[in-house]
């Protein structure tokens, strides 16, 4: 196994029980936190950030960063209103935002990858810009009356059970996106790009390319957000997700995954999303203001930055030692 998943792995250990104490604590102490409504309420709200976590996953690994999939997923819920308002169908409007999102992603990676700019500062631009236009094409209008059957999908359950039935497809691209990553070539791929691009270069990994697939299929992913998220809360604004890159951000990094890339696992990014998720849903039950909320959320966005790293000094030191105290002296 290399040494950056071997890394990854410890850190994801520290995560994975920190979801399980955080879970057991919670079924035991905070009312109402085990019943099947609260659960099935848990895991659709965290879906969005985990849906939109599968592809910057990838993209951390590789080096880069989107922090424009709020805002590409708020751009697709508005024009997906816009069109229903227009009176076309909702499985032609559906296809049209993904395509949306498509676009969107091939924008920032163009310009990362053909200009050369820096992924945050293009991200942050696009940021602002996807919002805006969804302002524009939307305005401050809600949409509201999706057809009955999307709407129940999206916010139903399964059967008597606690599971969204948005869950199983999240299981399918969860699937999809664990092998693409830990059991492909272009998984591998990126690890290499993120250790050192040159380096990758040099190998023979054409490097643009696979970013450009990446801010691709992340825009992808989040317009396939923006239409969940207006069909889970049966509403579509401009402003939809907003603030949404950063839990995004903070549970892919809680997972362990490097902010410079090269290191972390999809597994440890998932158990980061739902740590944040469960621990939203027990602040929510506990009646912590949404201001305290976001306060939290960053505090564990630094946290997220800085324990991978002093995990790794802490290894690096006692490595040191031992291979001091297994020198003989003379």
């Amino acid at each position: 196994m290399p040494e950056s998943l071997t890394r990854a792995v410890r850190w994801d250990t520290v995560v994975g029980a920190l979801l399980i104490l955080l879970l057991l604590l919670s079924f035991g102490t905070v009312d109402g936190f085990g019943n099947a409504l609260n659960l099935s309420f848990l895991i659709g709200n965290t879906l969005p950030i985990a849906l939109i976590a599968l592809p910057m996953t990838l993209l951390v690994v590789a080096g880069e960063i989107d922090l424009s999939v709020a805002s590409t997923a708020g751009l697709s819920g508005a024009v997906m209103g816009k069109l229903w308002n227009d009176g076309m169908a909702i499985e032609t409007i559906i296809p049209l935002c993904l395509l949306l999102g498509v676009v969107c992603g091939l924008v920032n990676g163009l310009l990362v990858t053909r200009l050369g700019l820096p992924s945050l500062a293009v991200t942050i631009g696009t940021l602002a810009a996807y919002r805006g236009i969804a302002q524009i094409v939307l305005g401050s209008d809600a949409v509201t009356d999706f057809p009955t059957q999307y709407l129940d999908f999206a916010s139903g359950r399964l059967g008597n059970t606690f599971l969204p039935q948005a869950f199983l497809p999240f299981l399918v691209l969860l699937a999809i996106a664990v092998v693409v990553l830990h059991a492909t070539p272009f998984g591998r791929s990126l690890f290499a790009i993120g250790a050192s691009e040159e380096a990758a270069r040099f190998a023979g990994i054409r490097v643009k390319r696979h970013k450009l697939i990446l801010f691709t299929v992340t825009g992808l992913m989040a317009s396939l957000t923006g239409i969940f998220w207006a069909l889970h809360y049966a509403s579509a604004r401009y402003d939809n997700a907003t603030g949404l890159e950063l839990s995004v951000v903070a549970a892919v990094l809680l997972g362990g995954i490097d902010f410079d890339g090269g290191r972390g696992t999809l597994g440890g990014a998932i158990a980061g999303v739902f740590l944040l998720g469960a621990l939203q849903n027990v602040m929510s039950l506990l009646n912590v203001s949404a201001q305290s909320q976001i306060v939290v959320t960053g505090v564990l966005l630094v946290i997220s930055v800085l324990g991978p790293r002093v995990a790794r000094q802490i290894s690096v030191a006692r490595a040191g030692r031992r291979a001091a105290a297994s020198t003989p002296t003379s």
